[in-house]
């Protein structure tokens, strides 16, 4: 008698053993598809600018990665580079990042806030040789509301901490295109 509640006992434990071994794999496959998940929520793009005149040159890079939480936010990161040449005036080298939060309220209105932070290395020449190279950070904490059809948005942000002598665009009210895939 005491041998066939023994038994009992180790089937019992046997069968809530497996169900546990069975759950604890179904749940490590959850984790698994979750995983797999991220990348499909994940988009890329960013921008390319090219200007060029006679006495002026100028290169922009800012590739960009969004993570898309639902249909309406997006938060990301982007790097930024940008080289100038003014002939006779100075060569500059600007580069750094953003953190970039987007909100859709309806799928043609992007609204959005960016905390940018660049490095401006900036070194005069020919009639402004002998003013001393400016090294310095330049944030802009930018608020923008665009246009939105498919994978491109076209805007205005405004940067709320402008600094006429310090910032790197020629005003607060500054256009964009973004573009992601």
């Amino acid at each position: 008698m005491i041998l066939l509640d023994v038994r009992n006992i180790t089937f019992k434990c046997f069968v809530v053993a497996t169900c546990f071994c069975f759950n604890f794999c179904l749940a490590q496959n959850e984790i698994t598809k979750s995983k797999s998940d991220f990348w499909e929520h994940v988009r890329f793009g960013g921008g390319l600018g090219l200007s060029s005149g006679t006495d002026f040159f100028t290169l922009g890079v800012s590739p960009s990665t969004i993570y898309d939480f639902n249909e309406q936010f997006s938060v990301g990161t982007s790097l930024n580079y940008t080289y100038n040449k003014f002939k006779n005036r100075f060569k500059s080298n600007i580069y750094g990042g953003s953190i970039l939060g987007l909100y859709n309220p309806i799928d043609a209105i992007q609204v959005s806030t960016e905390f940018e932070q660049l490095r401006v290395n900036r070194n005069y020449e020919g009639l402004n040789k002998g003013l001393p190279s400016d090294n310095y950070w330049s944030p802009a904490l930018f608020i923008g509301a665009g246009y939105r059809t498919n994978n491109v948005t076209i805007g205005l942000r405004y940067d709320l901490l402008f600094n006429k002598t310090k910032s790197v665009y020629a005003d607060a009210i500054v256009p964009f295109v973004r573009v992601y895939f």
